[in-house]
């Protein structure tokens, strides 16, 4: 274990497990993560080996024994007759036979039905009358000769969820992690390796757990596919429901007016529809309707009677173009169902969370180490659910009078949500609200600006925020900084074609419009650059092209240079040297760095590798190794005048799948999403520039 996972175990011993197990126990049990990790949970919480393989064993035959396979239902059935008692894992259902006035459960893969119910149960576990829960059950069988009589007794019935939890142990147990700390071993509670992720990328994957702490609180994420989110909402929690954004009706989602039944809203926490996104797709305009009016006021009507419920919505789906496409030709709500495609309902959403900032889920991103018991972290949200952190900001900071309320509620949910996540045993820095809070107001300007593309009676809004001190600092999301000549236009009122497209504000002339999505700069000047985490395109070619045009001789002071895709970094920016010289030119690229002391045998062979290389393409490539271990600072300068100074030296790109060939990440630095970091450039005096 490394050190973060001995804190984890020892802090909250019993609760937490190694996520790995889910995949060695899951075989082709189709069930829930919830449901293996409480299994997990009862036999494997613990760091000692011997007992985590033993629990593993015990799971497996458990799933075994009473897990229920569809095709092997009437096997159990038989085992059920034959010993006359049997206990199974199932999906179980509920309703009420009004002719029998009984209560009687459906076994989803099983496949029994009519098997009588007592009330004191459903009083208990009143969701087993909408969706179906997850159970483990004591069946009987007893064979009665009446007509219509049902052998199938229920004789114990255990939803599987977590019986109780201390919540102020856990808040203490909080206390003794960083901030960082806290977040990684959230992440790996998720299941993703944090390693791979980015600051950035991570609060993307807190967002998605709003909902379970947030009351009435509306996100929608679009994106690629493969990005994983509806994950969280099929698996994480026994609270949330994930249904088929084309299968819903009022009477499932709301109440059924004839019966006086209610839907889904007043039994689940969360209710997520799954692949929202398709302009074809059928949809009931009452049905949006209502949702209109849940969403903004909590409530639904019966008949006469209003009912209050307080479930989050969360809406999923997937985009069929890039970012530059939608902000081009239409916006970024371009592939909601026509309906759906509404100001008023998008309106209510709190939170827009950018799908495609979020890589494609590849193996390397999944945990080995520990992580809560998820069934233990969905109490420990849902209990928070009962508490309002939306205020914690207001000591530092204010949001601008130009915000409206219903902004203004949708980033002090969001903000709330993420203080519930992050900082329940509150101490947060004024740095680390700030952080927050600017994150809350991009996720709601996201939306806002997409309606003023939508709706021209729409009044432009400037996201902003105040300090203590009284300066203002304005927020921008991340496309905005991105594709700034498509971001601010609007489709003129009336016109539908893209040729039609008329500027509202444009900051950057057409002719600077990029190719390929890549930022194109001409450094002819000092200045300072920061870039985003998450940002794309990004490429050294558009960083130091221009720079490295002309020189005959530069030099590469990065101590960062020793393992693989830090020395594949260096080999892509003497490609770029490559790019921007004559071939009848020669040039000189000379990397002063730190010797690695576990592979250093390695690493000499790469760069004589790459001096080999070189040499056909008109590169001398030399190298030396800093013995004094003081260099820390990170720069390029060229004899033909220009010093740039780096804060991360090459390593500027989020991790991305290198040995696929047929991905753009591994082809184009373009298409990769960038780490934080900031570039300034800086004219020195020819003369002064030394030879290595």
């Amino acid at each position: 274990m490394n050190t973060l996972d001995q804190k984890i175990n020892t802090h909250f011993s019993g609760l937490v497990v190694r996520k790995d197990l889910v995949k060695t126990v899951k075989g082709n049990a189709i069930v829930p993560t919830y449901v293996l990790e409480y299994l997990l949970g009862q036999y494997c919480a613990t760091s000692d080996d011997a007992t985590i393989q033993t629990g593993i064993e015990t799971v497996k035959e458990i799933l075994r024994k009473h897990y229920v396979h569809r095709n092997e239902a009437g096997l159990v059935r038989s085992n059920i007759k034959e010993k006359g008692r049997y206990k199974v894992i199932d999906k179980i259902s509920v309703a009420l036979n009004d002719k029998s006035d009984a209560y009687e459960a459906e076994f989803s893969n099983l496949g029994i039905k009519k098997v009588l119910v007592d009330s004191g149960t459903i009083k208990t576990h009143p969701k087993l009358l909408v969706g179906g829960v997850w159970c483990i059950a004591d069946i009987e069988y007893e064979f009665k000769e009446e007509k219509n009589a049902v052998p199938w007794i229920l004789s114990s019935l255990k939803p599987i969820q977590l019986s109780h939890f201390d919540f102020d142990g856990y808040v203490e147990a909080r206390k003794q992690f960083s901030t960082d700390e806290w977040i990684d071993l959230l992440i790996q509670s998720i299941g993703f390796n944090p390693e791979m992720f980015g600051k950035r990328s991570k609060l993307m994957q807190l967002v998605r757990l709003i909902p379970y702490c947030e009351r009435n609180y509306n996100l929608i994420e679009l994106g690629p596919k493969g990005t994983g989110k509806s994950h969280i909402y099929s698996e994480f929690s026994p609270h949330g429901m994930l249904i088929s954004g084309g299968e819903v009706t009022v009477p499932k989602l709301f109440v059924n007016n004839s019966s006086g039944k209610i839907g889904l809203l007043g039994y689940w926490d969360v209710v997520a529809f799954d692949e929202f996104a398709g302009k074809q797709k059928r949809v009931d305009k009452a049905l949006v309707d209502i949702m209109k009016n849940y969403m903004a006021n909590k409530s639904f009507s019966r008949g006469v009677e209003t009912l209050g419920a307080e479930a989050s919505m969360v809406f999923v789906g997937n985009t069929q173009h890039t970012v530059p496409f939608m902000l081009k030709h239409s916006d970024l709500f371009d592939e909601l169902p026509e309906k759906f495609y509404d100001s008023a309902f998008l309106d209510r959403i709190h939170f827009y969370a950018p799908g495609w900032e979020i890589d494609i889920i590849r193996g390397e991103m999944f945990s080995s180490g520990y992580g809560f018991v998820v069934d233990y972290l969905a109490e420990i949200l849902r209990s928070m659910r009962n508490h309002d952190y939306s205020d914690r900001y207001q000591e530092h900071f204010s949001l601008s009078p130009d915000i409206s309320t219903r902004d203004r509620d949708g980033v002090n949910k969001t903000f709330s949500g993420l203080m519930k996540i992050l900082f329940p045993q509150g101490g947060a820095s004024k740095d680390e609200i700030e952080e927050l809070l600017k994150f809350s107001i991009e996720g709601r300007k996201r939306v806002k600006d997409q309606l003023m593309r939508i709706d021209s009676t729409y009044p432009k809004v400037q996201f902003a925020y105040t300090d203590a001190s009284g300066q203002s600092r304005t927020v921008k999301t991340l496309e905005e900084e991105a594709y700034p000549h498509f971001y601010n236009k609007t489709i003129g009122e009336g016109d539908e074609k893209p040729s039609q497209v008329e500027s509202r504000e444009l900051d950057f002339p057409e002719e600077s419009e990029p190719g390929v999505g890549s930022i194109t700069s001409t450094v002819n000047k000092e200045q300072h650059r920061t870039f985003q985490e998450n940002q794309r395109g990004v490429s050294y070619d558009s960083l130091f092209g221009s720079c490295l045009s002309g020189a005959s001789r530069i030099v590469l002071t990065d101590p960062y240079i020793r393992i693989f895709y830090q020395i594949r970094n260096l080999m892509e920016f003497i490609e770029t040297v490559v790019k921007h010289k004559p071939m009848e030119v020669e040039v000189s690229v000379h990397l002063i760095t730190t010797a690695d002391e576990f592979k250093g045998d390695q690493q000499q062979e790469y760069f004589e590798k790459i001096q080999e290389s070189g040499i056909a393409a008109g590169i001398t490539f030399t190298w030396e190794f800093d013995g004094t271990g003081t260099i820390h600072a990170r720069h390029i300068e060229t004899d033909n005048g220009w010093k740039i100074l780096l804060d991360r030296g090459l390593d500027i790109f989020q991790h991305y799948e290198m040995n696929d060939t047929f991905t753009f990440n591994n082809r184009l630095q373009q298409f990769r999403p960038c780490k934080a970091f900031e570039v300034t450039f800086i004219k020195v005096d020819k003369s002064v520039f030394k030879a290595c």
